[in-house]
């Protein structure tokens, strides 16, 4: 079972978070942003309070609210996750110079990126679309196995048991992730770690995506060495225990 205030969690950092990585791939988002200039907060009763910030033809997501151009409140985590699956349309309380941007190139901006994470089957026999759609999802899923470790409750019991230090993980030939474990709670770093105390590595691209789409199983893929760990083991026995438990919520 999944828990709604997680779920806003990693709506918020995991799969708005991407939008950075979105607009760094993707040409369209790219232009979607270009010349723009503004800050959109996301504040969530109860919930985690973040800002998108969006210049320089770049983006970038930072905890709190402080320093938004355009603020959109959100009653409950409920309404906000809400946001995230189409069903509520959030009223900005500042900002309102800003609402075309939001109606216009902000919705273009989330439809993009819902295409790229939930793909027809089809899309992903284009080579570039399919590179730029598992490496987006790399970092969706590395957000959120920093996220269920910090809130869900069996997420914090398996972070529990993670010393502090730095694990890598990483798809060869593809993106990285550190995750860095500090008092039991996990900060996902999206790039490689210069030290690292374990590792995991998927063989490649193509093996990553079956791995993310339940295709292939990850114990059977360990065996056959398409996917590497090393280092400290409890480490990333316990990493794998969180993994497990995002598909629960990206479904």
């Amino acid at each position: 079972m999944n828990d709604a205030r997680t779920l806003a969690y990693i709506n918020l950092f995991a799969i708005l978070g991407a939008i950075p990585y979105l607009c760094e791939l993707d040409p369209e988002a790219a232009k979607l942003i270009e010349g723009q200039q503004v800050s959109i907060g996301f504040s969530v009763k109860g919930g985690p309070e973040a800002t998108l910030f969006i210049g320089g033809g770049k983006a970038r997501m930072v905890p709190g609210t402080d320093r938004c151009q355009v603020k959109l409140p959100f009653a409950s985590c409920e309404k906000f996750n809400g946001l995230i699956d189409g069903t509520v349309t959030p009223i900005p309380t500042k900002g309102f110079s800003k609402i075309s941007f939001l109606l216009k190139r902000f919705t273009k901006l989330t439809d993009r990126l819902s295409a790229y994470l939930r793909p027809e089957p089809a899309d992903l026999q284009d080579p570039e679309f399919f590179r730029i759609s598992t490496t987006i999802m790399f970092h969706v899923i590395a957000e959120a196995i920093a996220q269920i470790a910090n809130e869900d409750k069996v997420g914090q019991f398996s972070a529990s048991n993670i010393v502090d230090g730095a694990a890598k993980l990483a798809i060869i030939d593809g993106p990285a992730a550190t995750l860095l474990c500090r008092n039991h709670r996990l900060t996902a770093i999206h790039h490689a770690p210069e030290k690292y105390m374990a590792y995991m590595e998927f063989q490649g691209m193509h093996l990553a995506r079956d791995l993310f789409d339940g295709n292939v199983n990850a114990i059977a893929a360990v065996g056959q060495g398409q996917v590497r760990i090393g280092g400290m083991i409890s480490m990333i026995d316990n990493i794998n225990r969180i993994l497990d438990r995002v598909a629960l919520y990206l479904a």
